[in-house]
């Protein structure tokens, strides 16, 4: 017989029901959500047991932000607990909610939360238990603050390039090339006028372009001749407006140089920490660190999983079934449902492979042919699909990729 328990967590404390196999409430209480609080949690449980005839704990809690971390980990981790064949499930609450709508006459409150997730346990049928091993969390919060810097690095470049738009109209349609390479960077903070800049001897601008860029510029004086077009081509602005524009240039380009600064320190620990966790994803042409280490955080132990199906699934990269009787539908939507993490770097390590490895490309560019829109976002999505398959066949096997050998599908 299993002891189920219940968690309802919030920053403050954390609302607890302890449940028998058949659906008997045995305790209900609260405790902090702090360690004196877990503590007692953990104490409480392990009196529930010794007392009962019980073979096991299932203990589940809500995937609450960071406030179920620390809980969980604990809970996962003591020895007590441990001893007495405990597993800890964190759950999507959206499972919890859906479970909820088959009650219809129960209120809504933290204790009535607690009961419903040890309901839920005792239920079972839960996709799986996602606590991680330590290295696999460390390694997750490193690359989850990269994703999230990454993001923000894009916004903060959409904003750099409407102010400079407003600073030099012609600027993106006249330069080829990238306005965000250093020289081009230092040629805005310096605040000339589209005047100064249009009048500028053009050695004197090629060779500011040659210093600023390290002699990297294929032709320097080619790209200052179209600096000094677009200058001539845009639109002019009041002394007051161009004042504004400027300021607001110079602060989106200290918060662009910021921020790729804080990406690199974030790689720099991510390597580190990846060298401690053996693996053949990098063996993969196109997979470097941050995409091996992003994919390896989110999967953590790969027995987790039964299939590569189910991985597949847990990442969101599944397509859910329309058949009734002999109709079975040819467009089908993705699962709004999944890991948006380990998906963000599936489909950016896709991204990668494809073009680097003659399999995928070709793969990729099947898809692609095979649908009149959207066909770069679905052939992609699809590349990814397919990495999955050969992610997981490497991991359960840890085999160095080979190309042209098949994986199960």
């Amino acid at each position: 017989m299993k002891l189920y328990v219940g968690i309802d967590v919030s920053s403050k404390d954390m609302k607890v029901c302890l449940m028998d196999q058949e659906g008997e409430t045995l305790q209900r209480f609260t405790v902090e959500n702090n360690l004196h609080g877990a503590s007692y949690l953990r104490d409480q449980i392990v009196s529930c047991y010794d007392q009962g005839s019980f073979q096991a704990v299932h203990i589940g809690l809500e995937a609450t932000s960071v406030y179920s971390w620390h809980p969980a980990m604990f809970l996962h981790e003591d020895r007590a607990l441990q001893a007495r064949n405990t597993k800890v499930y964190t759950i999507n609450p959206k499972l919890i909610r859906k479970f909820k709508e088959a009650y219809v006459d129960l209120d809504k409150n933290d204790h009535v939360d607690a009961w419903l997730i040890a309901d839920r346990l005792r239920f079972g049928r839960l996709p799986l238990t996602v606590v991680l091993q330590e290295q696999y969390v460390a390694l997750q919060r490193l690359t989850r603050m990269r994703y999230h810097l990454v993001h923000n690095l894009t916004r903060e470049k959409q904003v750099f390039l409407q102010h400079l738009f407003y600073k030099c109209s012609a600027f993106t349609t006249e330069v080829e090339s990238s306005v965000f390479g250093n020289a081009l960077l230092e040629l805005l903070l310096e605040k000339y006028t589209l005047e100064e800049i249009g009048s500028m001897e053009l050695d004197a601008l090629a060779q500011f372009l040659r210093e600023k860029g390290k002699n990297r510029f294929a032709d320097p004086e080619c790209l200052a001749k179209s600096i000094q077009k677009a200058a001539r081509s845009s639109y002019r602005l009041s002394k007051c407006v161009e004042d504004s524009i400027d300021l607001l240039l110079g602060t989106s380009i200290e918060s662009i140089r910021s921020i790729t600064a804080q990406i690199k320190q974030l790689d720099k620990a991510i390597q580190k920490l990846l060298d401690g966790i053996p693996n053949t994803l990098q063996t993969i042409p196109g997979i470097g660190p941050v995409f091996c280490a992003g994919i390896l955080a989110e999967i953590g132990d790969i027995e987790r999983f039964k299939d590569q199906a189910s991985l597949a699934k847990y990442a969101g990269l599944s397509w859910q079934k329309h058949q009734s009787g002999s109709f079975q539908a040819e467009e089908t939507n993705m699962i709004r449902t999944g890991n948006r993490y380990l998906r963000y770097y599936l489909i950016e390590a896709a991204n990668s492979v494809k073009r680097n490895d003659a399999e995928y490309r070709a793969y990729y560019q099947k898809k692609y042919h095979e649908v009149p829109k959207h066909q770069h976002k679905r052939a992609l999505v699809l590349t990814a699909r397919k990495l999955v398959r050969l992610v997981d066949a490497l991991l359960r096997s840890n085999q160095i990729y080979t190309p042209g050998r098949k994986v199960d599908r």
